[in-house]
């Protein structure tokens, strides 16, 4: 019997509202009052990491594909949506983002250009499409809407992006040079194009140790944690420690992953473990727009936001673990991608 249509694109409507809601509210940029943002932040950051997840898996590729991809939007908002990798004082909040580790002739900050994209990269996009897959583990790797969805997601991310980028420009007047545009520009299709020469199907497991799925997600939320708190006035250090960082943790997860004992639960046990790094630091972080009400207020959303990831995690890690036994009890159960 077909799945009702209403069951069958729940997963990606359930993606396109939490990656808004991970990207802005569970880090702490943006206040629970302010939740009326997501009629834009959902098609943004919501259309973007269903449309990169909905390709991935229909082209029969894996997670390194929407990694690379999850980067190549991580450029596209930075860069053109809200120009931060150019804008020396982004919408006149006098954060100073590009001061440590600057770069003139190219125009940035060394820091803040890791750091951002790493936050779109990781958090913005890879968890919460990781998180939703843990959901419905059934479907983890299969696509959830046909193509009137995904061409309605498609417009709706177009749309929310050329909306935001008139918003950005039309707070602060700000438009980068020509140069960092064409340069932007490349990096971004150069990155797309390396997602789709990666691997359709995955190399061949091996043996050997895999962590405990609650060592991984330890792993996980330290080396957030660290990743977050590292001061920007460190920086060209602050830098050398991102790269080691981010180094250090694809190293690992691209070793351990290859091999025979990494399933679904070490997945979702990641992305239990960034999502946590953001939650808890939400509650030391001041909102980067909205902050004009009350701390109390702001650490109520904090609590809010956190209790909710802490029921979504149970429930996943319910049906992930529930699917990983039907499948090591089943004669011919096989490791999904």
């Amino acid at each position: 019997m077909p799945t009702p249509w209403p069951r069958r694109i729940a997963p990606a409507v359930g993606l396109f509202f939490l990656a808004p809601l991970i990207a802005e509210f569970l880090l702490g940029d943006l206040p629970i009052t302010l939740l009326g943002a997501l009629v834009i932040l959902a098609p943004l950051y919501g259309g973007g990491a269903v449309l990169i997840r909905e390709v991935v898996r229909r082209t029969g590729r894996g997670w390194p594909s929407i990694l690379v991809l999850a980067f190549a939007y991580s450029i596209l908002e930075e860069a053109f949506t809200t120009q931060t990798l150019f804008n020396p004082n982004y919408l006149h909040l006098n954060l100073h983002l590009l001061a440590p580790a600057y770069i003139p002739a190219l125009g940035i900050g060394v820091w803040w250009t890791i750091f951002v994209l790493t936050l779109h990269t990781v958090w913005s996009i890879s968890t919460s499409i990781a998180l939703a897959e843990a959901l419905v583990p059934d479907r983890a790797t299969t696509p959830w809407l046909e193509w009137p969805g995904l061409s309605i997601t498609a417009i709706l991310f177009a749309l929310a992006a050329v909306a935001s980028t008139k918003f950005e420009i039309k707070q602060d007047h700000f438009i980068a040079s020509t140069r960092q545009f064409v340069v932007a520009a490349v990096a971004c299709l150069v990155v797309t194009a390396a997602a789709f020469r990666l691997p359709s199907t995955s190399r061949a497991r091996t043996a050997g140790w895999v962590a405990n799925p609650w060592l991984v997600g330890a792993g996980a939320l330290t080396a957030g944690s660290i990743f977050l708190v590292v001061p920007n006035s460190w920086g060209w250090w602050a830098v050398a420690l991102y790269l080691l960082l981010d180094g250090a943790v694809i190293a690992a997860v691209f070793v351990l992953s290859h091999r025979t004992g990494w399933d679904a639960r070490h997945r979702l046990a990641l992305a239990a473990g960034t999502a946590l790094s953001y939650a808890w630091h939400a509650f030391i972080q001041t909102p980067a727009v909205g902050g004009a009400h009350s701390l109390r207020t702001v650490r109520i959303g904090n609590a809010i936001f956190a209790a909710a990831l802490l029921v979504l995690l149970t429930i996943a890690a319910r049906r992930t673990g529930s699917q990983v036994a039907s499948r090591d009890s089943a004669p011919n159960g096989r490791v999904v991608s």
